[in-house]
């Protein structure tokens, strides 16, 4: 999918800056279309609110993807419904905006019919840890050869700030005037617990860490898990803001162990939060698993089904 050029860009930009931001401008559009990053973007501008966190979940992500140089033809991206699930219409390459808490199941399809595809699933806290929770221990264990990314931003954003699986005890919301009741669900705990081969974790204030991630977990054989805290500058300006995500945030422990489960979480079940790989192991894909299965049945059937 072709983005947009420099001159497509800037030729009908009034010049209200005058001639020295116009050149300005045009330098940054030149730089940003040679780094190849505008390939893996659609036509379609992002409708998500100024300032969201979910336009440094995309430029890490299509860093990362630039970065490896995944043919456009060769990218499937799926989501649900929510603000994440617009993400595949600005996308290059093939987009699914699917049912309802049902991305995974439907990456999971694409991936095992055609497994030549780089496949990601993306979807919100709602979305991934509500509706769509019961899907994730099962793609998870079985270990399918895709990436799913959470983006987290304890709230429900689309739907004007009711609380989330994630919105923390007592904060103020639509549906909770007087403070959320819930115990919040942790989806890095989830992923660790529920037998995920690769989990990781970065904050939409830091771009190139998502990048970082993403490049890891892109060429990661097995289902890779990783979770973005993101504020909702509209509906949550007490609970996650960029300042407390620059500042609360360090990066995962030097010393730290990825191959261990139990430390992953422990680290992961702690106050601080960290960025970075949390567990990471190489166990067969249900890929492998498949394909396994495919040559004994053809197997069977030439020596007549003895």
């Amino acid at each position: 999918m072709s983005g947009h050029s420099p001159s497509d860009s800037s030729s009908d930009r009034p010049s209200d800056g005058g001639p020295q931001l116009d050149q300005k401008v045009a330098r940054d559009l030149a730089a940003v279309s040679r780094s190849g990053l505008l390939d893996y973007r659609s036509e379609a501008l992002p409708t998500w609110c100024a300032g969201c966190g979910y336009y440094g979940i995309a430029l890490g992500i299509t860093q990362a993807l630039a970065a490896m140089e995944v043919e456009i033809h060769n990218l499937a991206v799926v989501s649900g419904i929510g603000c994440a699930g617009r993400f595949p219409f600005f996308m290059g390459g093939y987009g699914l905006h699917a049912v309802h808490g049902r991305a995974l199941p439907i990456a999971s399809g694409i991936k095992i019919a055609r497994p030549e595809l780089t496949v990601m699933a993306v979807g919100g806290d709602g979305v991934g840890l509500g509706i769509g929770a019961g899907h994730l221990p099962h793609t998870m264990r079985r270990n399918v050869d895709i990436t799913y990314v959470l983006f987290d931003n304890g709230i429900y954003g689309l739907t004007k700030g009711q609380s989330s699986p994630t919105t923390p005890t007592g904060q103020i919301t639509g549906t909770h005037p007087y403070g959320n009741p819930d115990q919040p669900l942790d989806p890095l705990v989830l992923g660790v617990a529920y037998g995920a081969s690769s989990v990781a974790a970065a904050h939409a204030a830091d771009p190139e860490k998502i990048k970082e991630i993403l490049l890891r977990s892109l060429r990661h054989p097995g289902f890779s898990f990783v979770v973005i805290q993101t504020p909702c500058i509209t509906f949550d300006r007490v609970n996650i803001s960029y300042e407390k995500l620059r500042q609360g945030w360090k990066p995962v422990p030097s010393d730290h162990l990825v191959t261990d489960r139990n430390a992953a979480m422990a680290l992961a079940m702690g106050e601080q939060r960290y960025a970075g790989v949390y567990f990471e192991e190489r166990r067969p894909t249900y890929q492998d698993y498949d394909q396994a299965t495919a040559r004994k049945a053809k197997e069977q059937a030439g020596s007549g089904g003895k």
